[in-house]
């Protein structure tokens, strides 16, 4: 296993995460997948014994039953809590009061207690803002949220699912204030899906942000077990086709990844996740699996090695239709250029 450090922090975390939205099948996320306690004691086992130290969950998971488990498992195979990195999240709905729900001091104060409760743990290295709310003012969330790092109660917080002028509105305010930031942001991101390569990557980079990567493989697309103009009768795309993808888009990369995989003897869920990893603004990546060979097979994506014609490749077949403000940027910023390419970085 490879680690890097999380954005501008000095905290080291595997460069895959385990992800846990499968574990339960409570409730909503049931579509997700439906682990028993046995299962996950096995999942986090398997990962462990890998090297991997970051666990990723959230309090909506299974309606908080997944914190349950990972606390479960953790006692169950006596594994010592601070070699891992626990993270949360923390906006969804969690009952069917007014205050349920968002980012406001009532709610968070709240649930960081009743997540603390039910990971069995008295801290939470990461802590995550699961999506913005429109109704709390962004300084109140990152107020309450310094807050809960100086009582102890969480080491840093992050965010998930924010526009980049979202993100950049809440660092400002730490700035300005002397307050602690947004050490990462939790994203959506493939050879499938770039869009975040316009605003967001840039932005990262340029203020040290560390990336999380949800959905590396798009929904299951990019592991090859759909085919172009076929039916998708296996698999999540059938029952619940989220997150959003560009079908089309996927379908040529997987003409690409396809031979590549035969030619280098790995499967194509391994070279997905490995084009992730060469990615520099990329912390680690969250694999999630219903089945344990799956996630077996994924942890070997650390191993890939890409020559810079097999990386081209791929970063051409994938790559964004330019658009407008890169487009003209591009151009009118040629004479002041210093060798900076944040999309292929």
């Amino acid at each position: 296993m490879k680690y890097k450090i999380l954005g501008n922090t000095g905290l080291k975390v595997s460069t895959l995460c385990l992800g846990t939205m499968n574990y339960g099948g409570k409730g909503f996320f049931g579509y997700m997948g439906n682990l028993d306690q046995n299962a996950v004691d096995e999942q986090i086992k398997t990962v462990t014994e890998a090297g991997v130290n970051f666990i990723d969950t959230a309090n909506i998971y299974s309606d908080g039953l997944s914190e349950v488990m990972i606390g479960q498992a953790i006692k169950n195979l006596a594994i010592n809590r601070d070699d891992l990195v626990l993270a949360t999240k923390v906006r969804g709905s969690m009952g069917k009061g007014e205050n349920d729900r968002g980012l406001s001091k009532k709610h968070i104060i709240q649930q960081v207690e009743d997540s603390l409760k039910r990971l069995g743990t008295d801290y939470i290295d990461l802590y995550q803002i699961h999506t913005a709310d429109p109704l709390t003012p962004i300084e109140e969330t990152i107020k309450t949220l310094d807050d809960l790092v100086r009582s102890g109660k969480i080491r840093y917080f992050g965010a998930s699912n924010i526009a980049a002028w979202q993100l950049m509105k809440g660092l400002a305010y730490s700035q300005y204030n002397n307050l602690d930031r947004f050490v990462s942001l939790q994203a959506n991101y493939s050879l499938d899906v770039r869009d975040i390569e316009r605003e967001i990557v840039p932005m990262l980079q340029d203020q040290k942000v560390g990336m999380l990567v949800w959905s590396p493989l798009s929904g299951g697309l990019l592991t090859g077990k759909y085919k172009r103009n076929g039916q998708k009768d296996v698999g999540r795309l059938k029952s619940f086709p989220f997150p959003p993808f560009h079908e089309e888009r996927a379908y040529n990369v997987l003409d690409v990844l396809t031979p590549m995989a035969e030619q280098k003897q790995v499967s194509i869920a391994q070279l997905a996740l490995a084009w992730l990893l060469y990615q520099s603004v990329v912390s680690s990546v969250i694999i999630g699996a219903t089945k344990i060979h799956q996630l077996k097979d994924n942890l070997k994506s650390v191993d890939v090695v890409f020559t810079i014609e097999e990386l081209n490749q791929l970063n051409e077949v994938s790559k964004l239709p330019v658009e407008y403000p890169a487009n003209v940027l591009e151009i009118m910023t040629a004479d002041r250029s210093v060798g900076v390419d944040f999309l292929n970085a």
